[in-house]
């Protein structure tokens, strides 16, 4: 039994986190930047730690002042939510070396999994199928040109450390193939210091489809259903909802056996989550799987009623999972909105700044995770991400127009946000038919410069 968490990220998640351990019994260490001294996750937390000034790379991924704090608070384990240090297998193994026990996988299987490159090649060999593309890395632009103009255009080049739409391409043609493969290599080594590519073949208006897995130190592995996260902006995701609109039930066992088959093939441990592209025939390919807890798993705890980060939490503990595949029942259909501090009419951009007014709507089915509060400044050097809004209920139409009411009272004034950008997403007939993709944003908002 863990006695003390250290929570090594920010924000809502942070919060998320605390009031786990809370309703555990567990005390929570926060550690925080300079720019997040009077942040809500300090505030709740038993203890807090100041790591270092504002820039990321200078406190919350500063991997030695954070295990320095843990071992002072003397905290059993790090909880390192998502982004930041939750995917890097580094600071993992740092931890392994100081007897802190990190929650999640182990850096073995991080590495595994986190190079899509290596992933790919587990799938495979597991018998998972994956959109057709490169077997081997690629490093120049020459190489890859020769595979894309074999397969056919369209293709998407990926970098293999990448994520959240950073180091990716989509490719119409031979003639832009090696600036758009150039542009996005040099992104990768910026953003992730790694020069690695890989092509694969571009699956036109598909979903986006995940499935929310967790396993335990003893093999048992299970799936809680999916996520429809076809709803994205520059690939971030916006809306994601559960159950999809476009999966039968005989599709989504389908899915979710080939989920905690990919899963076993890597020998994961903990909560995880497995992707798919899905496209109109009903075929379905492993593009990725995220070895962290992800933004959106509260569409998932909404429809199951299980938490996954006390989940999370009992199987670092060493603990079996307490229910089987048989024993998870999907009731009703939820829909999360990410709510951003930017501007829609700004072309987005960010828009940190002082909450002058706030009001955060309530009521049955209804949820808002945020570390908001009156008076608190948002932050301009990190995620811009301020609050996610969850709703439930019996039918998607229903969620739906819960939403809309939702987001009609929420109130946060001194900054701009996407509220009323959400609110014409859910207000749209496609969206409402189900009749969406990932390319959604880019085509019915392409009149806005979206």
């Amino acid at each position: 039994m863990f006695k003390k968490i250290l929570i090594a990220n920010r924000g809502e998640i942070a919060v998320r986190i605390i009031r786990a351990c809370r309703e555990m019994g567990i005390a929570t260490v926060a550690v925080y930047s300079t720019a997040d001294k009077e942040a809500l996750h300090t505030l709740l937390a038993d203890e807090a730690i100041c790591i270092g000034p504002a820039p990321a790379k200078e406190s919350y991924l500063n991997m030695e002042r954070i295990i320095s704090a843990c071992i002072a608070a003397k905290a059993d384990a790090i909880h390192a939510g998502f982004g930041f240090l939750s995917e890097n297998s580094k600071f993992v193994d740092m931890c392994a070396k100081c007897n802190i026990t990190f929650i999640g996988p182990n850096a073995e299987v991080i590495n595994k999994m986190g190079n899509k490159s290596e992933a790919r090649s587990t799938m495979i060999a597991a018998g998972v199928p994956v959109v057709p593309g490169t077997k081997k890395p690629v490093y120049t632009a020459k190489e890859g040109i020769r595979f894309a103009d074999e397969i056919g255009y369209p293709v998407i080049v990926k970098a293999s450390s990448g994520g959240g739409g950073k180091g990716m391409r989509i490719v119409e043609s031979h003639e832009e193939f090696e600036h758009q493969f150039n542009t996005a290599q040099i992104e990768s080594v910026n953003g992730f210091g790694d020069n690695t590519m890989y092509i694969e073949k571009y699956i036109q208006n598909p979903r986006h489809i995940e499935f929310q897995i967790l396993a335990d130190k003893y093999g048992n592995v299970v799936q809680l259903g999916e996520r429809d996260c076809s709803i994205q902006r520059h690939h971030q995701k916006l809306i994601e909802e559960s159950p999809s609109a476009a999966i039968s039930s005989e599709l989504r066992k389908k899915m979710g056996d080939v989920a905690v088959k990919a899963a076993k093939a890597a020998g994961y441990e903990n909560a995880g989550t497995i992707e798919f592209l899905l496209d109109k025939s009903g075929d379905f390919y492993f593009i990725e799987m995220n070895t962290r807890i992800q933004v959106e798993h509260t569409v998932t705890e909404t429809i199951t009623g299980i938490d996954l980060v006390q989940e999370q939490i009992k199987i670092a503990m060493g603990e079996k999972l307490g229910f089987t595949q048989e024993e998870i029942a999907l009731e009703g259909h939820s829909i999360e909105c990410r709510i951003n501090a930017e501007d829609p009419k700004k072309n987005f951009a960010p828009s940190p700044g002082k909450i002058t007014n706030l009001h955060i709507p309530g009521g049955k089915g209804v949820r808002i995770d945020t570390a908001l509060f009156h008076g608190y400044t948002v932050p301009a050097v990190y995620d811009s991400m301020i609050a996610k809004v969850i709703v439930h209920d019996v039918t998607r139409e229903k969620a739906i127009n819960k939403m809309r009411s939702v987001l009609g009272e929420f109130i946060v004034e001194g900054i701009h946000t996407n509220i009323d950008f959400q609110y014409e997403i859910l207000n749209h007939a496609d969206f409402q038919s189900g009749n969406i993709s990932t390319d959604f944003i880019s085509q019915t908002f392409q009149d806005n410069g979206i």
